[in-house]
């Protein structure tokens, strides 16, 4: 993972003569990027960095960038804010449309003197009662929140409430984690079913279910496997239905439900690369063939 990320940003700095250290500015949004790595090593010069459109879980590995002025963030898998008190130039923090829960953690940001804007629009704390009010109290450097700016007397006002809103918003977090922790086993156990029904679902080459000729079959197996025998199972047609239920099943939007979705998506790409090549392989050899049979 580590080489891959270190490609992508050199692909990036085509513009620089492919030279990393001295980057000011990267895009790397839409890259289906699990992790942050090495950037705050790599590209100490960084002042704009866009990471939108990706799967990030953890804002991480870029707390030494101290000349970054602008981090997007938007529409990945970000719960908590963390480790940005190292950026002692940002400005602006796009985190629009994540999964930042846990709201008191915006008083990290407190660090950030020069920080005026933050986006946090989609987030479940944005749904909290006194969002608004504890941010703008919690973060007194603000300009902007959520592309509303704020007023000075709105800023007395919140300042004057803190510590009620801490105590309601602190409530509404822990009721917010009890749900998430629920979220998160549930998502565990269904990914555990997906597991044991993959190796369960080992067809032969017609489709049809086999088992050790030595095992005792069961008059009910026995039913069965004479009901496969005369109607065999299309495997087309499974996983045209397979396919169905899972794009039409709801769920709930989370974390684990947008990485699933993606991981579901590549592993029906790469098996259509496969069957591509599985083809153009069989093509390959029947030419030989025909021109071998011609040689002769």
């Amino acid at each position: 993972l580590g080489r891959w990320f270190t490609d992508l940003i050199r692909r990036r700095a085509e513009h620089n003569e492919c030279e990393i250290f001295s980057l000011e500015e990267v895009s790397l949004h839409q890259q289906d990027i699990e992790r942050i790595e090495h950037l705050d090593r790599w590209c100490k010069e960084l002042r704009i960095l866009y990471l939108q459109n990706n799967l990030i879980p953890r804002i991480e590995n870029v707390g030494r960038l101290k000349k970054l002025e602008y981090l997007n963030l938007a529409l990945n898998n970000i719960e908590v804010i963390e480790n940005l008190e190292g950026c002692e130039s940002l400005q602006k923090l796009d985190l629009t449309v994540n999964f930042v829960g846990r709201l008191s953690s915006v008083e990290s940001l407190r660090h950030n003197i020069h920080l005026r804007e933050l986006f946090l629009v989609g987030n479940p704390c944005t749904q909290f009662e006194g969002y608004r009010q504890f941010v703008v109290a919690a973060l007194p450097q603000l300009k902007s929140l959520d592309r509303t700016e704020i007023s000075r007397s709105e800023r007395i006002q919140a300042s004057q409430g803190l510590e009620e809103a801490r105590r309601r918003v602190a409530e509404q977090e822990q009721e917010y984690l009890r749900r998430r922790a629920e979220e998160k086993e549930e998502a565990r156990r269904k990914e555990a079913g997906v597991e044991e029904e993959k190796k369960e679902r080992k067809p032969g080459f017609d489709g049809r279910w086999y088992t050790d000729i030595n095992n005792t079959v069961s008059p009910e197996s026995e039913k069965e496997n004479q009901e496969l025998n005369e109607n065999p199972k299309n495997p087309e047609e499974d996983e045209e239905q397979r396919e169905r239920e899972f794009w039409h099943t709801p769920c709930s939007f989370t974390p684990e439900s947008r990485l699933e979705a993606y991981r579901h998506l590549e592993e029906k790409r790469r098996a259509k690369e496969n069957s591509r090549s599985q083809t153009v392989g069989f093509l390959c050899r029947s030419e030989i063939t025909i021109c071998l049979t011609g040689i002769n």
